[in-house]
């Protein structure tokens, strides 16, 4: 089906919920993650807990770089307290930056990971260069026009995703 071109590796409630240790056990040690909706709300500086998870992420022994479609102002700003690589204006879905984000962590696609709370520019992103990626459902419902239009659509991927994932699951047992 056209829709699995769409599809994630794994869907989590909350980036804040993802089992890191057991990421880094499987032989994940490059995290990127976008910041918007995945880390913040839209638009919002780091906040404590942004800041934590990332101090703990580096001291876990992760490298990690964020990879956002936003101006350089924005990623810059989020960015202070944590000090981590950046790309901004990243063209995502386009899998050019989320190679060089691997190349500024020194990963590859065997050890890195991609983070991210939209369908149709962060997973479809990092499927296309064949990263394996987690979709985290968005931390604030409310967003520009254009976002909330393609939500719509990333509803009926994901449909059809639940669909795919419940029948994969039956040919298993």
């Amino acid at each position: 089906m056209i829709f699995q071109m769409f599809y994630p590796d794994k869907i989590m409630n909350s980036t804040y919920d993802i089992d890191f240790n057991k990421l880094y056990k499987r032989g994940i040690r490059g995290l990127i993650f976008d910041i918007d909706n995945t880390l913040v709300e839209h638009g919002k500086d780091a906040d404590e807990r942004a800041i934590a998870l990332m101090e703990s992420l580096k001291q876990m022994g992760f490298s990690i770089c964020l990879l956002s479609n936003n101006k350089e102002e924005r990623v810059a700003r989020f960015n202070r307290p944590i000090q981590v690589p950046y790309i901004y204006k990243a063209g995502k879905p386009s899998g050019k930056n989320y190679r060089r984000a691997m190349e500024l962590l020194h990963t590859d696609l065997s050890n890195t990971l991609f983070i991210g709370d939209q369908l149709f520019t962060d997973v479809w992103g990092a499927k296309r260069i064949g990263m394996k990626n987690i979709l985290v459902r968005p931390i604030d419902p409310h967003e520009e026009i254009q976002i909330v239009f393609k939500r719509y659509l990333e509803r009926i991927v994901l449909f059809f995703y639940e669909r795919y994932r419940r029948k994969e699951e039956k040919q298993i047992r």
